[in-house]
């Protein structure tokens, strides 16, 4: 007993040293480079936004909210309070919506984190979650125009913590915040990893997301709901799940709905648009990871 205990403590601490060596670099890239982001350029950037409300560049506004957006290094919690104050300065609901939905989906930091993925994965993943927020906004823009579509009452814009006046020891606080933020999230999504490298066969994974192309994309888009919990912590598991046969369309949906449809965040989400509109937000989310998955599965193999 013990000495199949031992031999299985090196097989995983094996697995745990590969993968951990192996994606290690691409987050503390993404750490650095996501607080670059937020403490030097994001004040640029959501100006940027303010300012394409003077031009009212119309339709074209949408697409360049979308970009806005995944520019932005705000999470959901950051998104929905700036967006708040992008509405009272008189940001048109199309444009928010396109800013808040791509901003959700993705950020600078994750961008990064994705680049392990490989350069078609990463490419998936900018360009459907830019897809998802023009798409977003074209749907406001048709079927809301003219009519409120977001409540944003009881929600202020968040309180600046980059305030210092050294520029280092600013951008040194931003960069520890998020390692206490997104280190343990990191080190749980290697220990699945492993699990998953050692115990779940690769036939399984090619047979529920590779195999049955359609049923593969669902389940990956279903699954996302529950298991995803931080961008940085699942690119272990799919970077095990693309290896073992996963399609790039499966891994698509996931991306999609798991920040989506973050557990820790849908409280929020609900408040801003109450229940009609919050169902009618995840089955967007569902309904255009699923179309994407099938898409994608078309064109890469």
């Amino acid at each position: 007993m013990a000495e199949t205990l031992h031999r299985e403590f090196v097989y995983l601490w094996y697995y745990f040293e590969l993968q951990l060596g192996q994606i290690f670099p691409y987050w503390v890239l993404g750490m650095v480079l996501g607080s670059a982001v937020s403490v030097f350029l994001k004040e640029r950037i959501h100006g940027t936004f303010r300012a394409l409300g003077e031009r009212r560049p119309g339709v074209l506004g949408i697409f360049a909210a979308s970009m806005l957006g995944i520019a932005s290094p705000l999470c959901m919690y950051g998104t929905i309070p700036i967006a708040a104050s992008f509405s009272k300065s008189g940001i048109r609901d199309d444009w928010l919506a396109a800013f808040m939905m791509s901003s959700i989906l993705l950020n600078p930091q994750l961008i990064i984190y994705s680049t392990a993925l490989g350069t078609v994965a990463l490419t998936v993943r900018i360009l459907s979650c830019f897809l998802c927020g023009v798409l977003a906004g074209l749907l406001l823009r048709r079927f809301y125009k003219g009519k409120g579509f977001f409540n944003f009452s009881g929600f202020e814009e968040p309180k600046n913590k980059d305030t210092d006046s050294n520029l280092l020891l600013r951008f040194l606080k931003n960069l520890w915040r998020n390692i206490k933020a997104t280190g343990l999230y990191f080190l749980f999504g290697i220990i699945l990893s492993v699990i998953f490298q050692r115990y779940v066969p690769a036939e399984w994974i090619s047979g529920l997301f590779g195999e049955n192309e359609g049923f593969g994309v669902l389940l990956a888009a279903t699954i996302g709901v529950p298991l995803y919990a931080c961008g940085g912590g699942t690119i272990p598991l799919l970077i095990q799940w693309l290896s073992n046969g996963m399609s790039m369309g499966s891994a698509a949906a996931f991306m999609i709905t798991g920040p989506a449809t973050k557990i820790t965040n849908l409280g929020a989400v609900k408040i801003v648009l109450g229940t009609r509109r919050f169902l009618l937000y995840l089955g967007f989310v569902m309904a255009f990871s699923y179309i994407t998955g099938l898409v994608v599965n078309m064109f890469v193999r």
